[in-house]
């Protein structure tokens, strides 16, 4: 109870300190930029954040700390546009860094389960036609929905809703596949499709001993075979850039925009039971986004809802992943104030999941605030979120994030 005390006094702390600070500037324009030529449209684009953690965990052995600290995200990206025709993304970085995952020298050998640096991306890109593009490499122009295509640079709440990552380390390398895919626009319609190559887990094998499983293997084996996705959205408003495939997660009122949107994920005999048959997984989701200023005071809001349909094969459940359905949806306000100055954006969210494999609802419920120094470049953000599966007993963890986005 100390720790909570200490992270909620920390933060309320730090926003009286910084709210009296002087103007600052929020405009980081197109971040570190290498041209090479005189009118700028050829250049190597670098990006660099790191998202930092303290969190309370009461759901843990008492023998364990309760109070732990990490390095929840610590990235580069680096967008290299040789021409109009064609360009090279590489993204890199490491996530969860804690006590428990380091190792002596910094390599995977002395810990099996460190966290390492690894490509998060690798992909190029050529323009095939005005508004169409195709490309291949390790990249994430997924489907089933704008969370499946979540930006971690401008989340409205803390992290992502975990479940919406549908196939992170099922068939992906952290919600990355190998493959091709073409993107493109027709009118205000934006689309994405992919056909990947679904990689072969390492997870283990579950005996079917476990009665929530019910003698359903993980996805993937030896011959994974393919996955096919797309998201498609209509832009009723503002328009959003598809040149990346990252999808915001609030604009802070800079501007006006109403998607919907529906998606798709198909892996063939993508879950393997116990006696080696296959299910195949078909995901579907669809979606409405709104983000827009209100008023003249320099408020805005910011509201996600989704409906996401999970087949990951019969009674499938792996934590977050479980077929059933699913509904989530998030709602944040950014309180009035000046764009130079400290900004303040309290957030709620919520899911429920049914599962199943085991008959019965998990829930989740989110509460938390951003702390804007500098927009997204700089902020803090606390979260409190209490979790839910069946019957079992509520855990609640409380996490307070800075973050330094450059």
């Amino acid at each position: 109870m100390k720790q909570k005390l200490l992270l909620i006094v920390f933060f309320l702390a730090s926003f009286s300190m910084i709210n009296a600070q002087e103007d600052v500037e929020t405009g980081y324009g197109k971040g570190y930029r290498l041209n090479f030529d005189d009118d700028g449209t050829k250049y190597l684009r670098i990006i660099a954040w790191g998202q930092f953690w303290g969190q309370y965990n009461e759901n843990v052995p008492d023998e364990t700390q309760k109070f732990s600290t990490s390095i929840r995200r610590a990235r580069v990206l680096m967008w290299t546009k040789f021409s109009d025709k064609f360009s090279l993304v590489t993204h890199f970085g490491l996530n969860s860094l804690n006590g428990n995952n380091q190792s002596p020298l910094g390599s995977q050998g002395e810990n099996a389960d460190a966290s390492q640096l690894f490509f998060n991306d690798f992909w190029g890109e050529w323009k095939i036609a005005d508004n169409f593009y195709a490309g291949a490499g390790l990249h994430y122009w997924n489907g089933i929905s704008r969370l499946n295509n979540q930006s971690t640079l401008n989340l409205l709440t803390l992290d992502n809703n975990r479940s919406s990552w549908a196939t992170i380390g099922l068939s992906d390398q952290f919600a990355r596949h190998i493959g091709i895919y073409s993107k493109g626009k027709i009118g205000k319609l934006q689309y994405r499709v992919a056909i990947n190559q679904a990689g072969k887990n390492s997870l283990g094998t579950f005996d079917g001993t476990a009665t929530a499983y019910k003698g359903v293997d993980i996805l993937g084996t030896a011959d994974a075979g393919k996955v096919y996705q797309g998201y498609f959205d209509y832009n009723f408003m503002d328009e959003e850039s598809n040149a990346l495939p990252y999808k915001v997660g609030t604009y802070m009122g800079a501007k006006k925009v109403f998607n919907i949107g529906a998606g798709f994920f198909s892996h063939p005999n993508g879950a393997v039971k116990a006696d080696g048959t296959g299910d195949n997984v078909n995901i579907f989701a669809a979606d409405v986004f709104y983000d827009a200023p209100v008023g003249a005071n320099g408020s805005a809001i910011t509201a996600y809802a989704t409906y996401q349909s999970n087949d990951y094969g019969e009674d499938f459940v792996l934590g977050p992943y479980a077929t059933g359905n699913m509904l989530y949806a998030h709602f944040g306000y950014l309180l009035p104030g000046e764009k130079t100055k400290t900004r303040f954006q309290p957030y709620v969210a919520a899911s429920s999941r049914a599962v199943d494999a085991i008959d019965d609802n998990a829930t989740q419920f989110k509460l938390g605030a951003n702390l804007f120094f500098t927009g997204h470049h700089s902020k803090l953000s606390l979260d409190y979120t209490n979790s839910k599966v069946g019957d079992g007993d509520a855990a609640g963890v409380l996490t307070l994030q800075a973050m330094i986005f450059l």
